[in-house]
């Protein structure tokens, strides 16, 4: 498989997630609850419904489409679903930022998306207990992509560090042990995705997001030791697909808060040169983040390797300007290399079911928007360019 690299115009992609509709979120929230529910019902919404998303991703002008995320409850806790080991007390999500607005904390916490979602501690050994479910995820998004024309299709999948956020370790004797369990656990999903022919996508809220909820009291050192063991235990797990085949988010949590506390990407960048994906996927749009294309003004964007920079962001109905999202990667690809840059979305816009303060129609408009900057840009860098 090719890397995501640009040849003759700036290509665009997103995260991951994308509104589900009103009628899969009930459906979803009901298996959650424990109701029963139709497993044919379901199963033929979520197939509607992945059609439906990847046509509009495509007629949007979105090159690299996903299945927005329809099958999953959220990013991570999907693992429920394929993963033993994980009947242990609930996690605690102690967000830095959120203890310093108490109101801010209330919105967050009261979202309905986070209502039904479970964090069981790990108390057994992790293993897979669906060896299926992958297949068929990219079985549904192939023929998806297929009727819709699409450029080209990705499928996120969470990290091992991430699953070790959302779940603790009540098994395991140490964190690096429990983390490369999980790694090898999740080896058959992202080599499932890979076999499949799509881009596999690891996501790690857990190597920024984590600083200032598990790791506050942490020092930064500290934090960086922990970073080292998710990447070492990630490029295990990903140590037979090649590198051009793989991408990584950078995220710092995807819910509206102050993010006073996030850790700079320039703390960690050297870090996550380290990791074997050749795309990176950060976080550049919203407010906390969008100042931090000046670190390639010094750092050099390693040989090889791809810079995918969120050019609008998923938390505010505000439809990007396409000649601010131009601008926009404008900057990278003077810093980066213009066949280095994709325009990408700061993260997804429904990361638990039932969650998303972004219209669901202008989702979509926000992803055209995306399209149009990134064609405006590509004439400046490649006049020929449609």
């Amino acid at each position: 498989m090719k890397a995501m690299r640009s040849v003759d115009r700036f290509l665009t992609t997103h995260t991951g997630s994308l509104p589900r509709p009103d009628d899969l979120v009930e459906l979803v929230i009901a298996t959650q609850r424990g109701d029963d529910v139709d497993p044919v019902a379901l199963e033929n919404r979520i197939t509607s419904a992945v059609h439906e998303s990847t046509k509009r991703q495509v007629e949007a002008g979105v090159d690299i489409v996903n299945d927005g995320e329809m099958s999953k409850p959220s990013y991570a806790t999907y693992v429920l679903q394929r993963l033993t080991g994980f009947g242990g007390s609930s996690n605690s999500f102690p967000f830095a930022d959120l203890k310093d607005f108490p109101k801010v904390a209330a919105r967050v916490t009261g979202d309905p998306g986070r209502k039904y979602r479970r964090t069981p501690g790990c108390n057994a050994p992790v293993a897979v207990a669906d060896f299926d479910a992958a297949k068929h995820d990219m079985d549904r998004l192939n023929a998806a992509a297929k009727d819709a024309g699409a450029h080209g299709i990705f499928t996120a999948a969470a990290s091992p560090g991430v699953i070790s956020f959302f779940f603790k370790n009540e098994y395991y004797p140490t964190h690096e042990a429990y983390v490369f369990a999980i790694a090898e656990a999740m080896q058959h999903e992202y080599e499932a995705i890979a076999a499949s022919g799509a881009y596999v996508q690891l996501d790690c809220p857990d190597l920024a997001m984590g600083r200032h909820v598990h790791y506050q009291d942490a020092s930064l050192a500290e934090f960086r030791k922990v970073f080292q063991i998710h990447i070492e235990a990630l490029n295990h797990a990903v140590r037979n697909i090649p590198a051009e085949q793989l991408r990584m988010h950078m995220c710092w949590g995807n819910y509206p808060g102050p993010h006073h506390y996030d850790v700079p990407l320039a703390d960690v960048i050297d870090l996550m040169f380290k990791a074997k994906p050749h795309a990176y996927l950060v976080e550049a749009a919203n407010p906390r983040h969008a100042h931090e294309w000046q670190i390639f003004e010094t750092v050099k964007l390693p040989e090889g390797k791809v810079i995918v920079p969120g050019m609008i962001e998923p938390q505010s109905n505000y439809i990007e300007h396409p000649e601010l999202i131009a601008q926009r990667i404008d900057r990278y690809a003077n810093l980066c290399g213009r066949e280095n840059v994709l325009a990408g979305v700061d993260c997804g816009f429904s990361i638990h079911v039932g969650m998303g303060g972004v219209d669901p129609d202008v989702t979509y408009a926000k992803l055209g928007a995306l399209a149009d900057g990134a064609r405006i840009a590509s004439k400046k860098y490649w006049p020929k360019a449609a």
